[in-house]
C-alpha cells in the first residue's frame, strides 16, 4: 500500500480543506463566527450550545460580589478577560456602584493584551500582564512576591466562566483575602436537544470533530453525556476517531482531566482554532494510492483525484470498511453490520454497485466468493 500526503492530493479542483468532515460547535458566545470560518473552508457545521451566560443584569451572585469588593480597599486585581472586565465595570456603573474610582489604587494585573486594553480604557492602569497569556504564568509571578507579599493583602479574580480553583486556593494558601467575581456565569442552555443529539452524534462517530472555546461547555458536554447513558462512548470517541480542538489549555482541562487528549491551537484565538482544525482534521484520514488513482476516505464523502465525491450512507459505510482496511479482503457479512438498517448480502452488494458508480473509477475489487477489497 501507497501512501500519498494530502498535499498531493490537491488538483485545479481545490477541494476545500474541511469538505466531506462533519464540525460540531459548542461555543455560545461567537458561534456564528467560528461556524463561518469552517463552513468557508467546506465543513458542514453542527451548532449545539452547550452552555448559555446569565444576563449581568439578572445576575445578583456579581452584584453580591461587587459590593464585597467596595466593602474595603483592595491590593491587588486579576483580570482575565478583556470582555468579562470590561462587562463587569459597564455593570457597576449601571448599578450606581462606584467601582473604577474604587479600583484606582490598586494593582491591576492583566492575563492578556485584551483585557490589557480593557483595563487601559476603564482609565486604570494595568501593572503587568504575562507573555504566555496563561493564568499559570499570572499565579507564579504573584507567589513569586513580584508585586510584594500576599499575606493579609485584599486580592480581586475576575473569573470568566472557569472558577479556577487552584489558582485561588493557591493565593489563599499564600495568606491573601482573596475575593472572586464571577462574571458572565455560564450554565446549562435553557433548550439542551441539540446538546442532546450531539452528544449521541458523537458516540456513534456521527460527527468528525468537535470544538470547544471554553472549559464550561467542556463540562457541559461530558455532564449530558452521562445523564444520557453515553459517557463511555463519548469518551471512546473523544480519544479516537472524533478530533477535539479546544481553543487553549483552560477550556481543556476538563476533558484531559476525563483522559481526553485534545488539540489546541498556538494562540487562543478563534481565527486560529479554525487553521488548526483545517490543519489536523485531514491528517486522521490517509490518502491511499489505489488502483492508480489518489483516495482519501473523509466523513461524510471521500476526495477522488482531487474530486469530492459524496455518496449516500449505505456506499459511505462499504467505503470506510474498505478505507479501514486498505488491501484485505472484507467479508459480505462484516461490510452488512456496517449498514444502517440491516439486510442481507444483497444489500451489500446493491451499496458496492452505487458505491463505484458514485467513484466513477475501478478502486474496489471483488474477490469471489470472500468479499471485497480496495485495489491496493
Amino acid at each position: 500500500m501507497d501512501v500519498v500526503t494530502a498535499l498531493d492530493l490537491a488538483s485545479p479542483a481545490d477541494v476545500l480543506p474541511l469538505a466531506g468532515y462533519t464540525v460540531a460547535v459548542t461555543a455560545a458566545r461567537r458561534a456564528e463566527e467560528l461556524g463561518a470560518l469552517l463552513d468557508r473552508r467546506g465543513a458542514r457545521v453542527v451548532r449545539a450550545p452547550a452552555i448559555r451566560i446569565v444576563p449581568l443584569s439578572d445576575d445578583t451572585e456579581l452584584v453580591a460580589a461587587t459590593r464585597a469588593v467596595l466593602a474595603a480597599p483592595v491590593d491587588l486585581v486579576v483580570a482575565t478577560t478583556g470582555v468579562g472586565f470590561r462587562g463587569w465595570l459597564e455593570a457597576a456603573d449601571a448599578w450606581d456602584l462606584p467601582l473604577v474610582a474604587h479600583l484606582q489604587s490598586a494593582r491591576v494585573l492583566a492575563r492578556g493584551p485584551k483585557a490589557r486594553g480593557a483595563i487601559r480604557g476603564a482609565g486604570l492602569v494595568d501593572a503587568w500582564s504575562p507573555a504566555s497569556e496563561s493564568s499559570v504564568e499570572v499565579l507564579d509571578h504573584l507567589l513569586s512576591g513580584a508585586q510584594g507579599p500576599l499575606a493579609g493583602r485584599r486580592v480581586v479574580v475576575q473569573l470568566h466562566g472557569d472558577p479556577l480553583p487552584d489558582f485561588v486556593a493557591a493565593l489563599r494558601g499564600a495568606g491573601a483575602e482573596v475575593i472572586t467575581v464571577p462574571v458572565y456565569r455560564w450554565v446549562l442552555p435553557e433548550d439542551t436537544a441539540p446538546l442532546r443529539r450531539l452528544v449521541g452524534s458523537v458516540a456513534s462517530g456521527g460527527v468528525d470533530a468537535v470544538t470547544f472555546t471554553s472549559a464550561p461547555a467542556a463540562a457541559s458536554l461530558l455532564q449530558i453525556a452521562a445523564e444520557e447513558g453515553h459517557a463511555a462512548g463519548v469518551l471512546a470517541a473523544l480519544s479516537g476517531p472524533v478530533r477535539t480542538f479546544c481553543v487553549g489549555p483552560v477550556t481543556a482541562a476538563p476533558l484531559q482531566s476525563a483522559g481526553i487528549t485534545t488539540l489546541q491551537p498556538d494562540r487562543a484565538r478563534l481565527g486560529a482554532l479554525a487553521r488548526e482544525v483545517v490543519a489536523r482534521l485531514p491528517e486522521r484520514d490517509p490518502v491511499l494510492a489505489v488502483g492508480g488513482h489518489r483516495l482519501q476516505v473523509r466523513g461524510h464523502a471521500a476526495v477522488l483525484d482531487g474530486r469530492l465525491v459524496e455518496m449516500a450512507p449505505g456506499p459511505m459505510a462499504v467505503l470506510r470498511a474498505l478505507a479501514r482496511r486498505p488491501g484485505a479482503v472484507v467479508s459480505r457479512p462484516d461490510l452488512l453490520t456496517g449498514l444502517s438498517g440491516g439486510g442481507d448480502a444483497h444489500a451489500v452488494e446493491m451499496a458496492v454497485t452505487r458505491l463505484r458508480a458514485a467513484l466513477g473509477a475501478p478502486v474496489v475489487e471483488t474477490v469471489v466468493k470472500r468479499g471485497y477489497r480496495l485495489a491496493v
